[in-house]
């Protein structure tokens, strides 16, 4: 099994789970302790309605590996992820729910495979076989088909929050909406590997699942705005500008081809009058040329909007570095003088 003397810090998300968080503790620090791992353990309550913070200022108070977390209101997941990375301070973070379906006994397979695999830098879980009710099973198979079509990045379960990461992967991926689960495609997009490895998924002991059908639409939305901003994000003319010219095209040659029937018509019988506006044809193409301006003003601001945003943020992510710079203030701003 995997040995490390790196400290590894486990973040967990908690929306009303007091129930289980005393076994989930106990079950992390037993896995700690027969394999020697220095740990930390960041629990996120995030607006539980229980008395889920009260247990969680009880571990805190018992145990100095364990830190806590409230958010003001329910925030979302992943911005509980977001609040438990800022607060890490390992090398490496596991990511894990609260309900204890995910098995902490699994921590040690993940860091094996993170060390035998020097070029991944994030290991997803894949719940093979899972104890979940069948609404909840089937959208979540379909949901990781079209995520790895439509990003590339194929994985078999997306949706498992039991991930291990290198810090270096939240240091350049910012989580927020929903997109806690499009971690490993918003890393892919930086330029970060990404595997996986089949968990163990158990039943859930306590509580009930905080997720409903509404999950399906919202995860289909979130899908299109992070193929949007991984495929487009520092060049969103190229999407807009391309469907606006095709939308400018195809009316402004409706517009011309009515013209020259008009023309025509009246070139060979100047008592016949064709009433362009009474064709539907006529108002398609109108609307067409309109719909392409706007796509492609669309496509100039938020062109300028990006521009001005990626002067706080590399355009791109640099693995290591090797050798001494020469100038030490290179990166120096450097000051005209008036």
């Amino acid at each position: 099994m995997a040995k490390t003397t790196e400290l590894i810090s486990i973040v967990v998300p908690v929306f009303d789970e007091a129930a289980s968080l005393t076994v989930l503790h106990q079950e992390l620090g037993e896995v700690a302790g027969s394999h020697d791992y220095r740990i930390e353990i960041i629990f996120v309550d995030d607006g539980s309605t229980d008395t889920s913070w009260e247990v969680i200022a009880r571990l805190a108070q018992s145990d100095p590996d364990v830190l806590g977390v409230r958010f003001r209101r329910n925030f979302g997941k992943a911005a509980a992820l977001q609040a438990g990375v800022a607060e890490a301070s390992g090398s490496i973070v596991i990511t894990m729910d609260a309900d204890l379906q995910d098995d902490p006994r699994e921590i040690p397979r993940f860091l094996e495979t993170l060390a035998t695999h020097p070029e991944w830098d994030l290991v997803s879980g894949w719940k093979k076989v899972r104890h979940d009710p069948w609404h909840k099973v089937g959208p979540s198979r379909v949901f990781n088909w079209l995520v790895g079509v439509l990003t590339g990045v194929r994985l078999h379960d997306h949706n498992c929050g039991f991930k291990c990461y290198r810090r270096e992967v939240f240091d350049e991926v910012r989580l927020y909406g929903e997109r806690h689960r499009f971690v490993p495609v918003l890393a892919a997009a930086r330029g970060f590997r990404a595997g996986e490895i089949e968990v163990n998924h158990r039943a859930r002991r306590f509580g009930h699942s905080k997720y409903g059908l509404s999950r399906i639409v919202k995860g289909f939305l979130d899908l299109l705005t992070v193929r949007f901003v991984t495929g487009f994000g520092l060049r969103p003319q190229h999407v807009l500008g391309s469907l606006g010219l095709l939308c400018f095209l195809a009316g402004g040659a409706g517009i011309v081809i009515l013209t020259g029937w008009w023309v025509i018509s009246r070139l060979v019988d100047s008592m016949t009058v064709i009433e362009l506006h009474k064709r539907a044809i006529f108002y398609y193409s109108m609307v067409a040329v309109l719909l392409g301006a706007q796509f492609i003003t669309m496509g100039f601001l938020a062109g300028l909007m990006t521009d001005y945003h990626a002067q706080d943020k590399r355009p791109y992510s640099v693995k290591r570095r090797v050798g001494r710079r020469r100038n030490e203030h290179a990166s120096a701003p450097v000051n005209d003088p008036d």
